[in-house]
């Protein structure tokens, strides 16, 4: 299901003067931001880099959309931190969404919404749902996290169609690869620190090398996940298209030391006419069926893969 967002009709060149809020991080991640985000002060050549791996990372090219998964919900938070507190390695994401029918032209306004699950590979919403292998309860994490809202959050894109989330580099569950779910939408209002209206033109999801993902796997909290970890040529989802199929570029904080952190970028190339919900479908988490409050399968078994 996609929540209730309700279509405003309103056009794709309507760009949103908003910003979105943040919410601090803390427990053990707050060490780690401060390291991820140090460089902040070199705009010009953060800004130079970041274009440079957004243009290698599917400029121009109209996104593989998939369903939106069994763990989604309708939070509608606008912020930039979305960590709660949740303990991992720091990920800053930098997405740019450009219109495929216009020449690539930045889509100023459209609201790039995310959601993936913490180190030990629990999503908030639906915590006691198993990841597979053998990990600690989700409880035992011990951070200030809200179990309804960590890592999900929205942000508006400016005028450059760009977007910057801070998390952490996500876990894994089985049968699924590391994966951060995402969806567009466009026509709908910032109120009171949330997204209200519009119209999702783009659900997909984004992916990680599995070199990356193998070396944060090996360091705390996440090595507490012991199991076999999917690789991203058998996944269920990602489907070997590279930048068009949502696989990320990444660039280490210290190329030495990666629990320092990851700079991950990406160019959506989606169609701001198009409807794309990404309803129904899912799988299920190794233990059966999501809790009873989950998202209900109504698709197809071919679209039910996606989780």
């Amino acid at each position: 299901m996609t929540g209730n967002h309700k279509d405003t009709t309103i056009t794709r060149r309507r760009a949103l003067a908003v910003t979105g809020g943040t919410l601090a991080a803390g427990g053990l991640a707050v060490a780690g931001y401060q390291s991820a985000f140090a460089d902040e002060a070199t705009t010009t050549a953060t800004a130079t880099a970041s274009d440079s791996a957004s243009e290698s990372s599917g400029t121009c090219v109209l996104m593989s959309s998939v369903t939106e998964g069994p763990y989604y919900l309708d939070n509608a938070l606008v912020r930039k931190d979305i960590t709660e507190g949740k303990s991992g390695v720091p990920l800053t994401l930098r997405i740019t969404v450009q219109d495929t029918t216009e020449s690539c032209a930045p889509v100023a306004g459209a609201a790039v919404e995310i959601w993936h699950c913490d180190a030990w590979g629990y999503y908030s919403g639906y915590t006691t749902a198993n990841p597979g292998g053998s990990a600690p309860a989700e409880s035992e994490d011990g951070s200030t996290a809200d179990d309804n809202t960590y890592l999900r959050g929205y942000q508006i894109a400016n005028a450059n169609g760009v977007v910057k989330f801070e998390t952490i580099f996500p876990g894994w569950y089985t049968p699924r690869t590391c994966h951060i779910h995402l969806k567009v939408h466009t026509g709908g209002q910032k109120e009171d620190g949330t997204y209200e209206g519009g119209t999702v033109n783009y659900t997909g999801q984004l992916f990680f090398p599995d070199d990356a993902a193998e070396a944060i796997f090996a360091l705390e909290p996440y090595s507490q996940h012991s199991g076999s970890y999917t690789t991203l040529d058998n996944d269920m989802v990602y489907d070997g298209g590279g930048a068009s199929s949502g696989l990320l570029t990444l660039q280490p904080v210290h190329k030495k030391d990666v629990s320092k952190g990851y700079k991950g970028f990406i160019t959506l190339g989606i169609d701001p006419d198009a409807e794309n919900t990404g309803a129904g479908g899912g799988g299920t988490p190794p233990s059966g069926e999501p809790p009873t409050d989950a998202p209900s399968d109504s698709a197809s078994p071919a679209a039910s893969a996606s989780s």
